[in-house]
């Protein structure tokens, strides 16, 4: 049998990609978790062939999921998965050891291919993926200020561009109040900013979000 994690936080998109993944072979055998700590988990615990997380998930999101089982075992072939194209995530995803990256909208037979390709050692994007990041090798030619945030910051700061208060970011990733304060602290000395308003004009003006 081939094992297979699906870690995704919404019940009718983890059972619709068990279903698809019951369809392509008989072999697989899945496990499902909804949220980031039980995906590092379960991932510590067991070999699997192949790891699907989803980006936004509780209890620390697909990032940090992502970044913690690459540490713990570094040659696991993790897909991504999410409803955000934004080129950001996907770049940043890639850097951490990501063998792919779907969107939630792609169709049964992508999502296979992407799980032949990645089984057989490649990687994989979509083609809308692949489209972003044609574009952002075109637009961005020197290193742009939000580069230099670590992971977790460039999370912390996506959820304060999309307009979350500080409470509502330390529930989302399971951060005391403290923390997130402190790392808003960290990504305005790095990025030259003075306010949550101006991380959001930043983000609005380099198009980080559709």
């Amino acid at each position: 049998m081939i094992r297979i994690l699906v870690a995704d936080d919404h019940p009718i998109v983890r059972k619709g990609i068990i279903q698809v993944l019951k369809h392509i072979s008989k072999k697989f055998l899945m496990d499902e978790v909804d949220n980031a700590q039980d995906a590092i988990l379960k991932a510590s615990k067991n070999d699997y062939e192949i790891i699907m997380l989803d980006i936004s998930m509780p209890k620390g999101g697909g990032l940090d999921a992502l970044s913690q089982i690459m540490k713990i075992k570094p040659h696991s072939k993790i897909l991504m998965l999410s409803v955000y194209e934004e080129r950001q995530y996907i770049i940043r995803s890639l850097k951490m050891g990501a063998c792919g990256y779907l969107t939630k909208t792609c169709a049964a037979d992508e999502l296979e291919n992407a799980i032949k390709k990645v089984r057989s050692g490649g990687k994989y994007l979509s083609s809308t993926v692949a489209e972003k990041i044609a574009y952002m090798l075109e637009d961005d030619l020197e290193r742009t200020k939000h580069e230099k945030l670590t992971s977790r910051e460039f999370q912390v700061f996506c959820l304060f561009a999309k307009g979350k208060t500080t409470g509502d970011i330390a529930k989302e990733l399971s951060l005391s109040a403290k923390t997130v304060t402190t790392y808003r602290s960290r990504i305005l000395e790095k990025m030259q900013l003075k306010t949550n308003y101006d991380i959001i004009k930043y983000a609005i003006e380099n198009k980080l979000f559709d």
